[in-house]
């Protein structure tokens, strides 16, 4: 099986934290060349010495913020760079009742994934299609199989970037380009942490409460490590997944209860 990324160059948003680090991390391994993406820049500097370079690989990084989306363009245009995998991946929306939210936070949230993730990819595309290889790779949420209690936003959005996925599946899939969606299930990052603890606040339970029912509706009774959301994402950027076009891979220790 052909997972070899060498010479391949790569775009890691949300590379400081998280599953975008461990996917930066796990593609470099891999023998790509990352250019990490993310505000910043102190953290940008850290990761890039943590990823491997063994194979002859030359790692950057670009100082973007996603509330931007024009600017994020010009940034990455600017960079002169072409990218054969594109990993589109920012940090979710504030939790809450999907009642309640505002406008603003609609808007905010459609900006930093959609906007974003649409920008990033007319950015790429058309060096993929030189190039006879491309793969884009959306991280979302379990959500767009079965909406999440209290994350009415991300639900809302999450929904959106899937449908614009597989659209652009659809369209790019003669061109040797797949586009497909990584589906992270409760893991070990930042934003589960806020969650624990918005939870906690709210209910009046402790943290460990909160935490313990999560992990208990996981057949697999934990939460997920960053490295192992990171495994799916990097055999989808390989050669071997050259087939695999326009789904959705929960990894989720099988919490999501559709097919």
């Amino acid at each position: 099986m052909n997972l070899d990324l060498t010479n391949k160059n790569a775009l890691v948003c949300g590379s400081t934290q998280g599953i975008g680090k461990a996917s930066a991390k796990e593609l470099a391994a891999m023998g790509a060349n990352i250019t990490l993406v993310a505000r910043n820049e102190e953290k940008l500097t850290n990761v890039l010495k943590e990823l491997d370079s063994s194979k002859g690989q030359s790692h950057n990084y670009i100082v973007a913020d996603f509330q931007n989306p024009s600017e994020l363009s010009s940034k990455i245009n600017g960079a002169n760079q072409k990218f054969h995998i594109l990993i589109n991946n920012t940090g979710g929306p504030a939790g809450g009742p999907v009642f309640n939210a505002t406008l603003d936070q609609f808007e905010s949230a459609f900006t930093q994934h959609l906007k974003c993730n649409h920008v990033l990819a007319q950015a790429v595309v058309p060096s993929m299609k030189k190039e006879g290889y491309g793969r884009i790779i959306n991280i979302i949420s379990t959500s767009v199989k079965q909406p999440l209690n209290g994350l009415g936003v991300s639900n809302t959005i999450r929904g959106a970037v899937a449908n614009w996925s597989k659209t652009l599946a659809n369209e790019l899939g003669e061109f040797g380009i797949t586009v497909n969606n990584v589906l992270p299930g409760a893991t070990g990052t930042e934003r589960l942490n806020e969650i624990i603890n918005n939870k906690a606040k709210k209910t009046g339970k402790s943290i460990d409460e909160v935490a313990n029912a999560m992990k208990a509706q996981v057949p697999a009774n934990r939460f997920a490590k960053p490295e192992e959301i990171a495994n799916a994402v990097a055999f989808l950027a390989s050669p071997a997944a050259s087939y695999i076009n326009g789904i959705n891979v929960p990894v989720d220790g099988g919490r999501t209860k559709s097919l």
